[in-house]
């Protein structure tokens, strides 16, 4: 078992990272008239992802704080697939493109929702004083 030490160390943590730069590049080739909506929004809520997250393990000491802040980055994440929709309806990303990143947002959002539902494996408590749960790592 391995435990994680800082929020980097988390898989769903660098999932969404690795995510949000690729929507960063992605959305360097929208068209310019798209930069302060769509271009801003889901970069905006793909990085808001990360930052939720990276909250919510500071805040692991007290559960339902912990869960709040794994809510906001639940949020974030079905905010970035709805974009992810329009992008696809406007025609700046193909189907392949489109279907890609959604199956990407599906799996981070699962481990949001895993890390949710488990929070008493990974916040503090008087058994748990070192929280990692492999099973969503």
């Amino acid at each position: 078992m391995s435990f994680v030490k800082v929020h980097k160390d988390l898989v769903v943590y660098q999932k969404a990272f690795a995510a949000a730069m690729e929507i960063y590049h992605l959305s360097k080739l929208f068209p310019k008239e798209e930069t302060y909506s769509l271009t801003d929004q889901i970069r905006r809520s793909s990085r808001s992802v990360n930052a939720n997250i990276t909250e919510a393990w500071r805040k692991r000491r007290y559960e339902k704080s912990f869960i709040n802040k794994l809510n906001d980055a639940d949020g974030e994440a079905a905010e970035t697939q709805n974009w992810f929709d329009f992008a696809f309806a406007c025609e700046y990303i193909d189907e392949r493109t489109h279907r890609n990143l959604y199956e990407k947002y599906d799996e981070i959002l699962g481990m949001i929702v895993s890390m949710t539902v488990n929070s008493h494996k990974w916040t503090f408590s008087d058994k748990n004083l070192n929280p990692a749960n492999p099973s969503t790592k």
